[in-house]
């Protein structure tokens, strides 16, 4: 359970900026590949856990900065009041620019504004834990120049930028496909970067990635997905 505070185990504050990436979970706008077999509230409902979750994770980091660059309409958001509670905890700053890559290279441009390295995740993988966050961050903070996370369908669960300005290469990767992975880390060789690589973890974009998912956390995902689980069996 999340306490509003950084865990005292995992540590000082650590001179980095985790960003997380995230939109409302509005009914029929977010996650709309659980459905079927879910309804579109239900996976607005999945997808909000999942972001509670994850800013809990990102609470309990010893991170220096927390950042969320967020989109959407929270007030039509399930559980929108309960994320409004949660995201008093970070600075909020808007997404801006057509097309992903290009919202994502903003998103670590405005974040990186203080000078810290940048630590980027999204919203899918409430699996994560601020211990292997405050690993990662501090793998920034001792001069690494660039992480990533891969995700187990080929695109990526995090990525770390000592420079900002690298982030402009996401512009012109193809996102959401099984090569994003691949692709980004290209991007950033080619331009000169070493990539350390962080743990595999996997995306919830589908039912059967929940079901997974939920095995591998205890928080507010697993709680809902073991909920839409018992509903779809009494059924």
């Amino acid at each position: 359970m999340n306490t509003g505070a950084p865990d005292e185990q995992l540590g000082a504050p650590i001179p980095v900026t985790v960003l997380v990436v995230a939109k409302a979970p509005v009914a029929g706008f977010a996650k709309t590949r659980l459905s079927p077999p879910l309804t579109p509230v239900q996976a607005a409902r999945l997808a909000a856990a999942a972001l509670l979750d994850t800013l809990d994770a990102v609470l309990d980091c010893p991170a220096a900065r927390r950042v969320v660059a967020f989109t959407g309409d929270l007030g039509a958001a399930e559980y929108g009041a309960e994320i409004a509670d949660k995201l008093a905890g970070f600075e909020i700053t808007a997404q801006r620019g057509d097309g992903f890559g290009v919202r994502l290279a903003n998103a670590h441009a405005d974040a990186a504004r203080t000078g810290l390295p940048v630590l980027q995740i999204g919203m899918d993988t409430p699996q994560l834990d601020p211990r292997l966050l405050a690993d990662a961050a501090r793998s920034l903070a001792g001069g690494a120049e660039a992480l990533l996370g891969p995700a187990a369908d080929g695109g990526w669960w995090a990525l770390g930028l000592s420079d900002p300005s690298a982030a402009r290469l996401l512009a012109d990767v193809p996102m959401s496909t099984e090569r994003t992975g691949e692709a980004t880390r290209n991007a950033l060789q080619d331009s000169g970067y070493w990539v350390g690589t962080l743990p595999t973890l996997t995306d919830v974009d589908h039912y059967t990635d929940a079901l997974h998912v939920a095995t591998d956390c205890t928080g507010r995902f697993a709680a809902e997905v073991r909920n839409l689980a018992d509903q779809r069996v009494a059924r």
